[in-house]
């Protein structure tokens, strides 16, 4: 089980952007009056961000980073590690985390890769970045992470249309001596990858004519082999039998009292499930905040922007305790805890 710890590693700004262009779940014609009641009660979801044509996860990334690096007072000349955690990238190749070296005017000594993780994501990648900060000693990094999901939606799919949003984060690391350690459990299980799936467009079923024909799979879910599958009850099932579990491991690990944190962030994907979760683990509704209202599930940004949208005020000038939790397309789960002390946040940008 890979359940560790990761010491001299500070996390001291997020930022986030999300496209301005707003759809609401109560003008989404394929259901009725009752059927849109019903999925806002459940899910959580009634508003989405879309990203326009030719807007990436990039240029979302783009925004927040200018602003992050502008609040910190950060020169890009210092930053020394940059990794982009997304599943829509600028290019099947090269890496967009390389091209936004560039983009971001970071210095030629820059390490720069990408991560291909979405829902548990943000989790893995801040474990990733965090592990090299600490062994190398890098005084400075960015982790990117987003999506631009609605690219790869049908809208003639009621199982995902009023489900997903796009949005796009950038976190702000940096090595100390004088932190507290982050505590990490990441797990997989490569059984269920067929719970969330694009079927074509990578070597395995690689793009034909017959990628893009649509067909119906039932009444109110048409999709091409393109378009994002989802099988909702399989993930709801998942994400109830593993997460809880996930983090009352890593709590023991971390010889931690749960009762001693101060928020409980996850995944912003339903919000009956995570309550569902949230009360396995008898956290206060309190201390779980919800933004899935306002963007809905913006895959590997989710996270991020839920602490910037819904707790920016109150980080910002005091030591808060986190338990972050991340789940979903894989299948793939992780969990963090972590200190943060006068987290600088950004308000969340629009991108026009």
């Amino acid at each position: 089980m890979a359940v560790f710890k990761i010491n001299n590693v500070e996390m001291v700004g997020i930022s986030a952007c999300v496209p301005k262009y707003q759809e609401s779940n109560w003008d989404y014609e394929l259901l009725s009056e009752s059927e849109k009641k019903l999925l806002i009660n459940t899910t959580g979801i009634e508003n989405r961000r879309i990203a326009q044509n030719g807007v990436t996860t990039s240029d979302l990334c783009y925004t927040s980073a200018l602003a992050l690096l502008k609040k910190l007072k950060w020169n890009p000349n210092e930053i020394e590690l940059i990794v982009f955690v997304s599943q829509s990238p600028d290019y099947y190749l090269p890496a967009t985390s390389i091209i936004m070296q560039d983009r971001l005017g970071l210095p030629k000594t820059t390490m720069a890769f990408d991560i291909n993780l979405g829902c548990s994501g943000y989790i893995y990648g801040l474990s990733v970045i965090s592990s090299l900060i600490s062994t190398t000693k890098i005084k400075k990094a960015l982790l990117l992470a987003g999506d631009v999901s609605s690219f790869s939606i049908n809208k003639k799919d009621k199982s995902t249309f009023p489900l997903f949003g796009d949005g796009a984060t950038v976190t702000a690391l940096s090595y100390s001596d004088n932190c507290a350690p982050m505590h990490f459990n990441l797990q997989s299980d490569g059984s269920g990858h067929q719970a969330i799936i694009i079927p074509d467009g990578g070597l395995r079923n690689p793009l034909n004519d017959e990628s893009f024909v649509e067909k119906q799979i039932e009444k109110g879910i048409v999709r091409s082999r393109r378009n994002l599958k989802l099988e909702g009850m399989d993930i709801f099932n998942f994400s109830l039998r593993e997460v809880a579990p996930n983090i009352n491991k890593l709590i023991e690990f971390a010889n931690e009292d749960i009762d001693s944190y101060n928020y409980f962030v996850m995944h912003q994907a339903n919000k009956i499930m995570n309550e569902s979760i949230r009360k396995k683990l008898k956290i206060d509704k309190e201390k779980t905040p919800y933004s899935m209202r306002k963007y809905g599930n913006t895959s590997s940004a989710s996270i991020p922007l839920t602490i910037v949208s819904e707790l920016k005020n109150d980080v910002e000038h005091t030591r808060k305790k986190f338990i972050l939790s991340g789940f979903g397309v894989g299948l793939s789960w992780a969990s963090v805890l972590l200190t943060t002390n006068n987290l600088t946040c950004t308000e969340v940008l629009e991108y026009e």
